[in-house]
């Protein structure tokens, strides 16, 4: 056998990762160092959106403008019910 002794008191007193897993238990491997996370969930170099992320831009049918046209739509479609209800 071996002569070495483990010194594994930093690698248990390292941070861990934290994030959820699918089991919904928090991951405990050892945080990448300068980051929160592991590399398995994004403290890996390279990982994560990019600034100024147009990915992550609102567009088409869930933007702030065509959720107002579409109330101003709905409104507008109101009024002309109650309208036609008071002709009759």
């Amino acid at each position: 056998m071996s002569d070495h002794i483990r010194n594994t008191g930093a690698m248990l007193a390292s941070p861990r990762c934290g994030a959820k897993t699918r089991a919904s238990g928090a991951c405990r491997s050892p945080a990448v160092h300068g980051k929160k996370r592991c590399r398995m969930h994004g403290g890996a170099h390279g990982s994560g959106a990019p600034k100024a992320n147009q990915n992550a831009r609102t567009h088409g049918l869930f933007s702030r403008d065509a959720i107002a046209e579409r109330r101003q739509i709905q409104a507008l479609l109101g009024e002309a019910r109650k309208l036609m209800e008071e002709m009759k």
